[in-house]
């Protein structure tokens, strides 16, 4: 009996330091690609306006920009889209109200 819970320990022994080691190595894995992840080079910021002209009586609740477009959308719930210098309005969409239940 004795021979057997030797054996057992054994075994119990390389697994925790099997275990142990597979950890370790898991967490400089992990810290290895954040560490490169986050030293990347960021892409450039998009060149955004000065100022944005609203039409008179309108105010903003969310702007969004993209490379071609700004996306505005108005408390009176409309979505405004202007060129990408922000100083020609090229469309007006009137959007369905959302019924929140």
């Amino acid at each position: 009996m004795k021979a057997r819970e030797m054996r057992n320990l054994a075994f119990l022994r390389r697994l925790v330091s099997v275990l142990t080691a597979t950890m370790i190595l898991g967490v400089l894995a992990i810290t290895t690609l954040l560490f490169l992840r986050l030293n990347q080079a960021q892409p450039a910021a998009m060149p955004l306006p000065e100022a944005l002209t609203l039409p008179a009586g309108t105010r903003a609740l969310a702007v969004t920009y993209t490379r071609e477009r700004i996306l505005v959308i108005t408390e009176e719930d409309e979505l405004l889209i202007f060129d990408a210098q922000g100083e020609e309005l090229r469309q007006r969409i009137t959007l369905a109200p959302v019924a929140f239940e």
